[in-house]
């Protein structure tokens, strides 16, 4: 189904480390991930980038209004941790929680909406007033994010086009199966009237510490052709070529 034309640009993301974490939910001591970034951790990355402070819930408005999509291009491995803190005050043990990653998963994310917007967050991600980091302060990206800005775009066409982003260790490792799809989540558009859609609760309303608030959003799960190109350089490939030789 083609959409209604109307002119908007598309930030393209390369969401590439050693750990990710993308908890759309919490309860208690147990912090999950979801499988695929959510669009609360790529706008509080991007408000972050732009300097948008967690209680400006008239400045964060605009980028939750952005269209949202990720592209699963390498998955990962979900990994657990436990972390266990001290009060900074009174120095008590705080419960010991259970905390859960994604290992060497890379993705492909993008927002689109006003090309104004837009381009201002491409240029803010160049030089960010708040470093990014992958869902959690302790996962800082392997290289650059800004990937790509693409004028004049939609974003399930960027999502389908842009090269595939995998590593080359991961490339080299299942060279003899590759995948001939890539999983899309995206959200879903006011013409898809019989797609099948689930719904996640991470649509940002407010990131203020007193009040942090997400809505409910529905997202569309779509397969698009596997797109061949060479990633962009990863400073980590050394280390798993290294990693792979010993264990060889």
């Amino acid at each position: 189904m083609t959409r209604m034309t109307t002119r908007t640009s598309v930030l393209v993301l390369r969401l590439a480390g050693p750990l990710q974490s993308w908890g759309a939910s919490a309860r208690f001591t147990r912090r999950t991930t979801e499988s695929a970034p959510t669009k609360s951790g790529v706008i509080g990355l991007l408000a972050a980038a732009a300097g948008i402070e967690r209680d400006d819930d008239e400045r964060l408005a605009p980028l939750a209004a952005l269209r949202f999509g990720v592209r699963i291009d390498q998955p990962g491995t979900r990994i657990r941790d436990f972390h266990k803190a001290m009060h900074p005050v009174t120095g008590k043990t705080m419960p010991l929680s259970e905390r859960f990653y994604l290992a060497d998963a890379v993705f492909v994310a993008a927002v689109e909406g006003d090309p104004a917007l837009v381009s201002d967050l491409f240029t803010a991600l160049r030089a960010p007033v708040h470093l990014p980091f992958l869902g959690r302060r302790s996962c800082p990206p392997s290289g650059p994010v800004e990937l790509a800005l693409r004028t004049g775009a939609r974003l399930e066409e960027v999502l389908e086009d842009v090269p595939w982003q995998a590593s080359d260790w991961y490339r080299r490792r299942h060279r003899d199966r590759l995948p001939d799809r890539l999983t899309v989540l995206r959200e879903k558009f006011a013409e898809e009237t019989d797609a099948a859609a689930d719904v996640l609760r991470d649509q940002p309303l407010s990131f203020a510490a007193s009040h942090r608030r997400h809505a409910w959003r529905t997202v569309v799960t779509t397969h698009v052709p596997l797109p061949h190109a060479t990633p962009p350089h990863d400073p980590f490939e050394a280390l798993s070529d290294h990693l792979e030789e010993e264990s060889a």
